[in-house]
């Protein structure tokens, strides 16, 4: 009697089950042109797998996001060449390399060394040149011996800087001095002008 009453259960489970796997096989022969289209409006798993391989990877941080620190307590001799921000706090002697990111010295930080950056920002102490693209930040705390070409610089009241500045950008006057005077001079015929020789 027992492997009666096993064979009709198992009979009508296999049958509704047969029913349920015929119910699901329909929809997914749609075109896959109007899937992916319709996947982000419909919850169904098949579509968000198919979608999953084409969508671009947004989880992960984009590298100019990312930042390395170089502790206090760290020493480097050599060349860097990065393209994420850094941050150095401990010392460093050696040139820099990464010109689409950001630079700085930290408080406690010594560079000694050329520095080619994006953006360079100097809290402790920097010995050597530095070319930025963008703008150069000399805070309050910072003692800075070199030469800086740079489209921008700021140096905080306080700062200690000895070097020169070389600033990549056009002149708001676009003749020079000498065009200048001929231009005035010309410009008034009713001037009597002396020459001595």
């Amino acid at each position: 009697m027992l492997g009666k009453t096993k064979k009709p259960d198992n009979d009508t489970s296999f049958t509704a089950a047969k029913k349920e796997e015929n119910k699901p096989t329909p929809p997914p022969p749609q075109p896959p042109s109007t899937a992916p289209s319709t996947a982000p409006a419909t919850s169904s798993p098949t579509a968000t797998v198919t979608s999953s391989p084409t969508a671009t990877p947004s989880p992960t941080p984009t590298p100019s996001e990312e930042k390395t620190t170089i502790g206090e307590h760290i020493i480097i001799e050599g060349h860097i060449k990065g393209r994420e921000h850094l941050v150095i706090e401990g010392e460093m002697k050696g040139d820099v390399e990464m010109e689409q990111h950001n630079f700085t010295v930290g408080s406690n930080g010594r560079v000694d060394g050329e520095v080619r950056a994006q953006n360079v920002s100097i809290s402790g102490l920097l010995k050597g040149t530095i070319d930025a693209k963008g703008k150069v930040e000399v805070t309050k705390e910072a003692d800075f011996f070199g030469d800086i070409k740079a489209k921008s610089i700021s140096v905080e009241d306080g700062a200690y800087f000895k070097g020169s500045i070389e600033l990549n950008q056009e002149p708001h006057r676009k003749t020079s001095f000498a065009e200048a005077t001929k231009v005035s001079t010309a410009s008034s015929p009713g001037t009597d002008v002396k020459k001595e020789s």
